[in-house]
């Protein structure tokens, strides 16, 4: 489905304007500033599990085209344009955690970060995503 597809790109879908650079703190749990990460995610692989329900694999790049990670999708369908997205981004010094919700058909969608592992322990903020394409998602996340 169509609709499944722009889920898909949109995740991890999940910063945005389709360029963007990567900024890691050496440790997250250190201090309380803010980071920002922007990439486009390249959607790899995609899987509808149920009808309702998926899962997708994405690159993710920064301005310069160079892989800075992946990550991994898991979407819920939750009205005719809607869904929920649970993200886990594996990144330079760890694993980023985060929860969308998309309403217009995956072309946008807004979320929080729940967490992650290494230098993203204890990670909270937001994420925002909008799709730049058939298979290509901007992606921006703000943490600390």
């Amino acid at each position: 489905m169509k609709f499944r597809t722009l889920i898909v790109a949109a995740v991890a879908t999940v910063a945005l304007g389709g360029t963007g650079a990567l900024v890691l703190p050496t440790v997250a749990s250190a201090n309380n500033a803010s980071h920002t990460l922007r990439f486009t995610a390249a959607t790899n692989k995609g899987i509808n599990f149920t009808k309702t329900s998926g899962g997708n694999q994405e690159t993710d790049v920064n301005s310069a085209g160079k892989t800075i990670g992946f990550d991994v999708a898991y979407f819920a369908f939750t009205g005719k344009n809607s869904a929920t997205v649970n993200a886990a981004f594996d990144l330079k010094g760890g694993l980023l955690y985060a929860t969308a919700v998309t309403t217009n058909m995956g072309k946008t969608f807004k979320g929080k970060v729940t967490g992650g592992t290494g230098a993203f322990k204890g990670a909270t903020g937001t994420l925002t995503g909008k799709s730049i394409g058939s298979n290509k998602t901007a992606i921006t996340i703000v943490y600390s």
